[in-house]
């Protein structure tokens, strides 16, 4: 599993990036929804968006998720290729798969990757 250390992580699953903004599902999400065939950006740019409440709707050929904010903040950009070509999340989550892109956002109550690795550890026994 893939879990870069730059990033900080939700018990949901998203990645936030400090440094840029950037959000997106894990490779843990993704590889546990499998192929993602249809993702739905639900927050637009210049939106505030509150910590723990919906930005995407994201379908797979096992089952559909919703991601949440990371972090809470504006919404600065959002990652309109996914419409397109949903399939980005599994192949590249955490390069072009961001979702959304939050300015603001405080990042210092979530896991960081030595904590995830363990919350992902913990579920999969």
């Amino acid at each position: 599993m893939n879990i870069p250390t730059n990033l900080k992580y939700t018990k949901t699953d998203e990645w936030f990036d400090p440094a840029s903004g950037k959000m997106g599902l894990s490779d843990y999400a993704q590889s546990q929804l499998s192929d993602i065939v249809f993702v739905e950006i639900v927050v637009g740019a210049g939106e505030t968006v509150e910590q723990g409440k919906p930005v995407t709707s994201v379908e797979s050929v096992k089952a559909a998720a919703e991601s949440y904010a990371a972090v809470s903040g504006k919404v600065v950009a959002i990652n309109e290729s996914l419409a397109k070509a949903p399939e980005i999340l599994n192949s590249d989550p955490y390069g072009a798969g961001w979702m959304v892109q939050i300015e603001g956002g405080d990042a210092s109550a979530l896991m960081d990757v030595a904590a995830y690795e363990k919350y992902c550890a913990e579920r999969a026994h």
